[in-house]
């Protein structure tokens, strides 16, 4: 077949015919090898007579010209992004991404608040956490406190407004940070649901109550009251007004309980002030790991001073009742520290400030800066002192900047912080968590991007497993709950800490096959489960459970991307008694319970649920854990030791008597004499063996006696002890 290629203009091979360097069009360049080229696809091909020239049909589709967008139109477009808008699409940011999760953000930003409002009033806090389900997949929340109360005009703005908040410009401790947590969940109800956030506050008992409904324009980001025509109602005070809130059906707590040892004379105490906010929702209640069972009983655990009151969806009431009425020291606010700055802040400091020389700016602005810090700065940056923040320029703000950095000074004040204290850490851990050896370990303040901070690590030892503590009826219902694909899934995401190894165990016991499907087993089945999570022993395969708490709040999720998962991961607990594979959790039955308190927690996201990696944080987290670590070794080298010789003592105890009667034999003695060389030889073998002691737990392990060094800050607990006989009776030279 012949080909031609027509409408060609061909210059001699290897140059191009180009104007002005562009080559023109419908020109090219032949390569050597024609053989394996094919024409540019823009170029006509002419075929011999043999072949017939495909005809493009009139009827085809012409390609429409796409339409120019000018400048001034797309201008027209333009226009400002709401915060409470852009958070309404993206509200995964804020930890509403699933209904479960969604359920318990709303508690947890609640019941932080409430936490927050109680301490800074100097109030010993006293919650009140209401589940109650409205509809299928629905939730009504409400979570009261007994703290000052909210004033009037702030209310709307408080709950109804995203960033609008008392605690994002000032440096001192607290749960809250960003103004955004409350408002975001009574929004997500608002968008869910369709409900209003229903508010009640009340600030004196002389003094009527406010009553407010509220939902967000989330276009403007502004609060909408819905009742009292736009201004909101008025409860009246005493006896009158909760008559009022009975008839209305507010809801509102009145009274305080009654203690469970009050006489019968004794008089119900009226709540004095408080809020109770009640937002309903989207959600899912589920019992187990990242629920909100388990937020309150780990906010119980930090925050030792706090007695909740709490009803679950189904009407179960559980009090988890204080430990100390002793409330924390109030953090006092301070300056933002030369350290933590960066140049861009300097630099709208400089604007902004009205001190009228750089030496009173320095001092005024920043914490730890003297007058004589102040004016080496200004030599290093080469800077007067006298010179007027206002007129430094941008050259001369980055001069300054670099000088900071350069000059040594000291880190910020502590009193910003209020740490637990290895006192109330270890009342928390006994009072909410089994085990028969717990310790504490806070680490002195140190310091990232001049923002102080604190770690404090508490650890408890031994006690009961998660599977264990489960009753029949409770394992019905989470079974029931659960969409995990099968019963081993179901056991790692539902209890902590017992490993893949613990669940193998458990499924090898009941003799089910760890693909079964959760929600599929019938009521033989179920009891089967139940016993062999009652009697596997889990102790040498459960792994370590960590409990991570930024400024005394639980983190629940994303603990792969938490430092301070890291750091449990990457320190070496084998070297305190533990086994542990590389990357992984130690095991053991251990609860760690790491906290790290700051005037700043630098999370990895607006959700709040992982800390960031800085290595000052890294380097106060692997000094606290090898603090606790220690004191763990000890006890657990103690009690080997303390087993290793009563084992001792039983070998030789169990011989003294026939040792006994031979000597007797051979030398002739009679009883009295033979019973005198007896009770010798068993008061050398007490000596010889003193480090025992001879008692067994329930569950017959030896236990060490009182009075061992184990470190300070440490609580070693012992029940249910079962004496054991130090002499056992001898007859016709034998041991019973």
């Amino acid at each position: 077949m012949r080909k031609v290629l027509a409408g060609l203009t061909t210059p001699a091979f290897g140059h191009s015919s180009s104007r002005g360097g562009d080559a023109r069009p419908n020109t090219f360049s032949f390569p050597r090898d024609l053989s394996c080229q094919r024409p540019p696809p823009n170029l006509p091909m002419v075929m011999d007579d043999t072949e017939e020239t495909p005809e493009v049909p009139e009827s085809a589709p012409k390609e429409k010209r796409r339409r120019r967008v000018t400048a001034e139109t797309m201008a027209t477009k333009q226009r400002d992004i709401s915060v409470s808008e852009f958070f309404a699409k993206n509200r995964h940011l804020l930890g509403f991404d699933n209904p479960r999760k969604a359920l318990l953000t709303a508690v947890k930003e609640a019941v932080d608040n409430s936490l927050d409002a109680c301490e800074e009033g100097g109030i010993v806090p006293e919650l009140w956490v209401h589940l109650e389900t409205t509809a299928p997949n629905r939730y009504k929340v409400g979570v009261q406190d007994n703290g000052p109360g909210i004033v009037k005009k702030q209310i709307p703005l408080i709950f109804g407004k995203l960033l609008y908040g008392s605690k994002f410009h000032r440096l001192r401790m607290s749960r809250g940070q960003q103004g955004i947590g409350i408002s975001a969940a009574g929004m997500y109800g608002m968008l869910t649901t369709g409900k209003p956030v229903k508010i009640v506050s009340m600030t004196s008992p002389r003094k009527p109550s406010h009553y407010f409904e509220i939902s967000i324009d989330t276009k403007r980001n502004m609060p909408e009251i819905i009742n009292g025509r736009g201004e909101g109602e008025e409860i009246p005070a005493g006896e009158k007004g909760h008559q009022a809130v009975a008839d209305r059906g507010i809801e509102w707590v009145t009274h305080y309980p009654t203690p469970s040892d009050a006489k019968p004379e004794h008089h119900l105490q009226h709540l004095k002030s408080g809020t109770r906010v009640t937002i309903e929702l989207e959600g899912r209640y589920q019992r187990g790991r990242g629920s909100v069972d388990e937020y309150l009983e780990q906010t119980a655990i930090a925050n030792p001073h706090v007695t909740i009151h709490y009803i679950d969806p189904e009407g179960n009431a559980k009090t988890y009742l204080r430990s100390t009425r002793e409330l924390p020291a109030e953090p006092q606010e301070i300056k933002p520290h030369p350290y933590g700055i960066e140049l861009g802040q300097l630099v709208t400091m400089l604007k902004d400030s009205d001190s009228g020389s750089m030496s009173q700016f320095l001092t005024s602005s920043f914490s730890r800066v003297s007058s004589f810090v102040a004016q080496k700065i200004c030599e290093t940056a080469k800077i007067s002192t006298r010179a007027h923040p206002k007129r430094i320029g941008r050259q001369e703000a980055d001069a300054l900047y670099q000088a900071i950095q350069v000059t040594k000074i000291p880190p910020p004040s502590t009193d910003c912080i209020s740490p637990i204290g290895e006192a109330l850490i270890l009342k928390g851990l006994h009072q909410q968590v089994p085990g028969e050896f717990f310790a504490a370990a806070t680490r002195p303040p140190s310091v990232y991007r001049g923002n102080p901070f604190v770690i404090e690590v508490g650890l408890a030892y031994g006690g009961a497993s998660p599977t264990s503590k489960v009753s029949a009826e409770a394992l019905t219902e989470l079974l029931s709950e659960s969409d995990a694909r099968s019963l081993r899934q179901f056991l790692l995401n539902t209890f902590d800490g017992i490993g893949s190894a613990g669940a193998d165990k458990i499924l090898k016991e009941a003799r089910m096959g760890p693909r079964q499907t959760a929600a599929k087993l019938g009521k033989e089945d179920i009891a089967k489960l139940h016993a062999a999570m009652k009697n596997v022993n889990l102790s040498e395969g459960q792994s370590v459970q960590v409990l991570r708490y930024a400024n005394r709040v639980p983190l629940q999720f994303q603990p792969a991307a938490c430092a301070i998962t890291q750091s449990v991961i990457s320190n070496n607990w084998r070297a305190y008694g533990l086994s542990q594979s590389r990357g992984q959790l130690p095991s053991g039955p251990i609860t760690l319970m790491v906290h790290m308190a700051s005037v700043w927690v630098p999370f990895t996201s607006e959700s709040k649920e992982a800390i960031a990696s800085y290595p000052e944080i890294l380097k106060e987290l692997r000094l606290g854990l090898q603090a606790v670590g220690r004191n763990l070794s000890t006890f657990l080298n103690q009690r080997k030791k303390v087993q290793q010789e009563g084992e001792r003592r039983e070998i030789f105890l169990r011989y003294l008597g026939e040792v006994a009667g031979a000597v007797a034999s051979i030398k002739g003695y009679n009883d009295q004499s033979k019973k005198e060389l007896y009770d010798q030889l068993v008061d050398v073998a007490k000596r010889r063996t003193a480090v025992a002691d001879v008692q067994l737990d329930d569950r017959g392990k030896k236990v060490q006696t009182a009075g061992d060094d184990f470190g300070e800050n440490v609580l070693i607990v012992n029940q249910d002890i079962v004496p054991q006989d130090d002499e056992p009776e001898m007859q016709d030279g034998q041991e019973n």
